[in-house]
């Protein structure tokens, strides 16, 4: 086994999570505990897909799962930060509705790929 193509792997699915942990850490440094990043990387990640996937354009892809993301986080500042509920209920609710929103949308999607681009 050698070991370049399996760090290149490594480096590539561990990216999203890196990035997801440094959006975590930001908030953190600014005072708030936000549990539902898995939920708002999950429902971008299936935005992007099905949005790249129908329009065959991969930028639409992108800003539609940038958009998705947003979207859900603002719904969490909204609760925990304008209504003043608990953090961690909110943020774990979110989780838990990124999750099924994803399954619920994504399983038309399932099986479908792609042409990759360049």
């Amino acid at each position: 086994m050698e070991f370049a193509p399996l760090l290149a792997t490594v480096l590539t699915a561990a990216t999203p999570l890196l990035l997801a942990a440094l959006g975590e850490l930001v908030c953190e440094r600014g005072g708030v505990l936000n549990l539902g990043v898995e939920g708002m990387m999950i429902v971008g990640a299936v935005a992007a897909f099905g949005t790249a996937l129908h329009t065959g354009s991969p930028l639409l892809g992108f800003v539609a799962g940038a958009g998705a993301g947003v979207a859900l986080a603002g719904i969490f500042a909204l609760l925990a930060l304008g209504l003043r509920a608990s953090q961690v209920p909110a943020g774990l609710a979110l989780t838990l509705f990124g999750v099924g929103l994803s399954a619920f949308v994504g399983a038309s999607l399932v099986g479908k790929s792609l042409d990759p681009v360049g």
